[in-house]
């Protein structure tokens, strides 16, 4: 079954698109990466699948569900974390928990203590009083402490220390062994790389390429550096250029050999041409020659 399956789905704000004809899918028990720059419809794409926004065209489902007439029934299968989340600071971390344990009609106690010894949250403190590290952990608690189906978590890092984020991560490991799905919004590529078996790459509201990790990592894209260059060549086909002590780098996503033909005729005293790591290769379809 489909975790989840949109169908050119689209949301506008007003005349203001959103997002637009996105055809997402992903697949039960998958760890999935859902990448783009800030501001790429990241965030507009899960708070409509979640039904906090509705679709403007286009249809979605969540384990076979609708997205608009199945919304209730699908949040129950749902953990989510929003990547900036509000609660009520007044209360004490232990009875947010259990708050919203108790909206989910479920006994979270023993699975919300062992998150909450693995993260180092201390559920006697006042929301008010806590950290943007440690409010994100109990994002994370209440996203987690209910073991759903789905866990879709809109850039869950930010603010946690480097040991936290591996813990983290080990903890989605296990749900992931256990059979759930992880749907992870990051602009962190290196995270994604790391952790996902599979991506979808988002621009300007527009899905622009999805598959596995392994086969988005060869595009056919090659890392050009030249040596003794006055400036980045006029080539087509490059992205992500850069230019410093005479030494033009940049990415070139078109036919090498075209590539061998275009540097004949430049005066260079040294070059380079190399596979680019993971991060260089998702940057290259962040820019419209990438495309």
């Amino acid at each position: 079954m489909k975790a989840i399956q949109t169908n050119q789905l689209t949301k506008y704000y007003g005349k203001h698109r959103g997002i637009e004809h996105i055809d997402l899918s992903v697949e039960e028990g998958d760890f999935f990466g859902f990448i783009g720059p800030n501001g790429a419809g990241k965030s507009t794409t899960i708070r409509t699948l979640l039904g906090l926004l509705t679709p403007t065209s286009g249809s979605a489902a969540i384990f076979g569900k609708d997205i608009v007439g199945d919304k209730l029934a699908i949040l129950s299968d749902v953990g989510y974390l929003p990547s900036e989340a509000v609660f009520y600071n007044g209360m004490r971390v232990k009875d947010l928990l259990a708050y919203s344990a108790k909206l989910r009609k479920k006994d979270c106690r023993q699975e919300a203590a062992s998150l909450c010894e693995r993260l180092s949250l201390d559920t006697n403190r006042r929301i008010g009083e806590l950290s943007l590290g440690n409010r994100k952990k109990v994002g994370i608690v209440l996203a987690l402490q209910h073991k759903p189906r789905l866990y879709i978590l809109d850039e869950p890092t930010g603010g946690l220390d480097p040991l936290m984020q591996q813990e983290f991560y080990q903890i989605l490991r296990e749900r992931n062994e256990e059979g759930a799905t992880v749907f992870l919004s990051s602009h962190i590529l290196s995270e994604v790389s790391r952790y996902c078996r599979h991506a979808a790459v988002i621009r300007s509201g527009e899905l622009l390429v999805s598959d596995s990790i392994e086969n988005l990592g060869h595009t056919g894209v090659k890392r050009v550096s030249l040596q003794g260059v006055s400036a980045v060549p006029d080539i087509p086909h490059i992205s992500s250029t850069s230019f410093s002590d005479g030494c033009a780098r940049f990415l070139y996503s078109g036919d090498q050999t075209e590539l061998i033909r275009a540097l004949a005729g430049l005066s260079f005293t040294d070059i380079s041409i190399t596979d680019p790591d993971f991060e260089e290769v998702f940057l290259h379809y962040y820019t419209k020659e990438g495309q």
